[in-house]
């Protein structure tokens, strides 16, 4: 049983919900248009890297008639998955080893899981199980726009609690994150060497303001929750006693956040974020 990723890297709370925004259907037009993929067409996808399955749920509602298989090396992604989201079928694995024959999946996708992967074996893995001319999507996270609400400003509660924790580097470290980063133009540039062909590169812009008028209450409101999840699953995963201050603390600076937004005090914060889609075929 691996748990790694989800005890001191990155929570099921955290990951669900901040990808359940960023796959939004209000956003699938640009996914769509990066992606390639026919609707209409029967198709087995492979998600790699699947977390507590967000985006392979979205690639249910977008592709009906695709087999959605996703698979993740963390236990209690699997798990959560499996009790949450239906018409998926979820496994355990490596992405260094995928436990499926040749030429098995007409896509592979992959969300914010290239840094994280020797890039031989995260290349050369797909390569092995997509038919030939089947299609890889690697998705990237690059650099977004983050603007706060004053409201939500680190507390004395928190910075004293940060204080006491492991740096990023430290846990990065520990646990072998982001050992791979690439820029814009390394990641194309070795897809290709591994073996792709008809390489193409795109961007989804995905705009997470609470206060954009076109956003309905509902995602408004759970764009600000998935940030106190977020906060709340940090202070968690950091192992450390004596956290109810600081848990205080954040759950009432987000109460007040969500306050103002039903007052319609509009403070314009932003998660703004850029995704880079990578495409190539075998």
């Amino acid at each position: 049983m691996n748990t790694v990723w989800s005890d001191y890297v990155q929570g099921i709370k955290t990951l669900y919900y901040s990808r359940k925004l960023r796959f939004d259907d209000l956003f699938f037009a640009q996914y769509q248009g990066l992606f390639g993929l026919d609707r209409d067409k029967e198709m087995k996808i492979l998600e790699i890297g699947c977390g507590p399955g967000a985006l392979a749920e979205a690639l249910r509602r977008w592709y009906p008639k695709a087999k959605i298989t996703a698979i993740d090396r963390d236990s209690q992604f699997i798990a959560f998955a499996r009790k949450n989201i239906a018409g998926v079928e979820f496994c355990e694995g490596d992405a260094t080893a995928l436990p499926f024959a040749d030429n098995t999946f007409d896509v592979t996708i992959s969300n914010t899981v290239q840094e994280h992967v020797e890039p031989k074996s995260f290349w050369g893995e797909q390569l092995r199980v997509l038919k030939p001319g089947g299609i890889c999507l690697c998705l990237s996270a690059r650099k977004g726009v983050s603007v706060q609400a004053p409201c939500l400003a680190e507390t004395a509660e928190e910075k004293a609690f940060w204080e006491k924790t492991p740096s990023w580097e430290e846990t990065r470290d520990a646990y072998q994150v982001c050992q791979y980063p690439m820029t814009e133009a390394e990641i194309p540039a070795s897809m290709e060497a591994n073996g792709f062909c008809e390489v193409a590169t795109g961007y989804a812009v995905i705009d997470l303001t609470p206060d954009n008028p076109r956003f309905s209450a509902e995602l408004a409101e759970a764009m600000i929750e998935a940030q106190r999840q977020t906060s709340l699953e940090a202070i968690e995963s950091a192992h450390l006693d004596g956290d109810e201050a600081v848990v205080a603390a954040v759950n009432a600076k987000y109460d007040e956040r969500i306050r103002l937004y039903r007052q319609g005090k509009k403070q314009w914060d932003t998660a703004t974020s850029v995704t880079m889609v990578i495409r190539g075929r075998k």
